[in-house]
């Protein structure tokens, strides 16, 4: 809701296309900054406490913008200021938000839980722009601001009845010591991570992912109005393709669960997506587009889901929050993929620039498959 909101209020206030893009990139900003901060918090002072703290901020927030557009007082350097400060928040909920799922189930039903996870926010992303356009067509921006308050704040209630186990935080205080400085809890953080052979594939899977697969989205509007001819209408329903693969890989997920060989699907989907975004490439067919977007949108959520699965799984607890933060940092690594597609897309075509990054994915998969022979045996 967010996402639709923030860029009509911003169209609203500037008639600038280039601010659309600059109020998305500043959010990337703080996940670059605070990211190793955010999860080393997590580990140290309670992710529930942390949740709980991010959302009512967040829901502040919310409610802040919402009183600057109904009394007239927005400004597009308020909408900047929130953007920024809302990233911020955001950047300390996810660690927190994604630790907890491992808290709260058994190790058991750690891939169903994250497959269900996924399935939610893949029905989130589907009904809440929708609800956000029709509460900015029949009430303008500052109703949906005000409803996305409202969620933040149910949202808190809801966080507080959860339960888990104590030992998260017992385990962080053990483990770091409360004496340590926030400087060397990160730093062995960032250790942990490299010298976990399992969580090492992990994070570099979510980056070649993220650096050459999934920032082809940024030349979809291309495609659709110049190459495929099919206008606003057909970009979204492009974009609901990918939405229902990712669904229906999402249910797959939280049904298997941890019977799935996780190192192959990590590994196989990310082939599969880039080999995919080179037919698409070449497609001059919007039924073919529209089916390689589909098996896209499920590739997505396997690789996503089975990454998470993978860090979370073989992360200690005391550790969890830092191991997170960086699976998130994938943001930043998205922001400079579209960067990178963007300039091929100037040089050698659209269509190019999107066959090529998504055989450096899929070349850079084989590479690990045949190189580290233990990647693909993760379980």
């Amino acid at each position: 809701m967010d996402e639709v909101t923030r860029g009509w209020l911003i169209y609203e206030l500037t008639n600038s296309a280039v601010q659309l893009g600059l109020v998305r990139g500043i959010q990337a900003i703080p996940f670059l900054l605070f990211s190793p901060l955010a999860g080393s918090a997590a580990d140290r002072y309670g992710r529930k406490t942390q949740l709980v703290v991010a959302q009512v901020a967040n829901g502040l927030l919310y409610a802040a913008t919402a009183l600057l557009i109904f009394t007239d007082q927005i400004k597009p350097w308020h909408v900047y200021i929130t953007a920024f400060l809302m990233a911020i928040v955001q950047t300390f909920q996810q660690p927190a938000r994604a630790s907890l799922v491992s808290d709260a189930v058994p190790a058991g039903c750690l891939t169903n839980a994250i497959g269900l996870n996924a399935m939610v926010i893949n029905v989130a992303r589907s009904v809440g722009p929708a609800l956000a356009g029709i509460l900015i067509a029949i009430f303008g921006t500052g109703s949906s601001y005000v409803v996305q308050s409202v969620f933040f704040f149910f949202a808190t209630g809801w966080t507080l009845q959860v339960h888990v186990a104590r030992r998260s935080t017992e385990n962080a205080e053990s483990s770091t010591g409360p004496r340590e400085s926030i400087g060397r809890s990160i730093v062995a953080g960032w250790k942990f991570s490299w010298r976990n052979e399992a969580v090492r594939m992990g994070l570099i899977t979510s980056l070649i992912v993220s650096l050459f697969v999934t920032p082809f989205t940024t030349l979809l509007p291309v495609f659709a109005r110049d190459l495929l001819g099919i206008g606003a209408t057909g970009q979204g329903m492009l974009l609901t393709a990918i939405g229902i693969g990712a669904l229906c890989s999402a249910v797959i997920i939280a049904s298997v669960g941890d019977r799935l060989p996780r190192g192959v699907l990590m590994l196989g989907s990310v082939m599969l997506y880039g080999c995919i975004l080179m037919i698409f490439a070449a497609s001059p067919w919007f039924q073919l587009s529209l089916v390689m977007m589909g098996i896209a949108g499920l590739c997505t959520v396997h690789s996503n889901a089975l990454v998470q699965t993978v860090i979370q799984f073989y992360s200690p607890s005391e550790y969890r929050g830092r191991t997170m933060a960086l699976f998130y940092m994938h943001r930043v690594v998205v922001t400079v993929g579209s960067m990178l597609v963007g300039a091929l897309s100037s040089f050698l075509g659209p269509r190019w620039a999107v066959a090529s990054t998504g055989a450096m994915g899929t070349l850079a998969m084989i590479i690990i498959y045949v190189a580290i022979p233990r990647a693909r045996l993760i379980r």
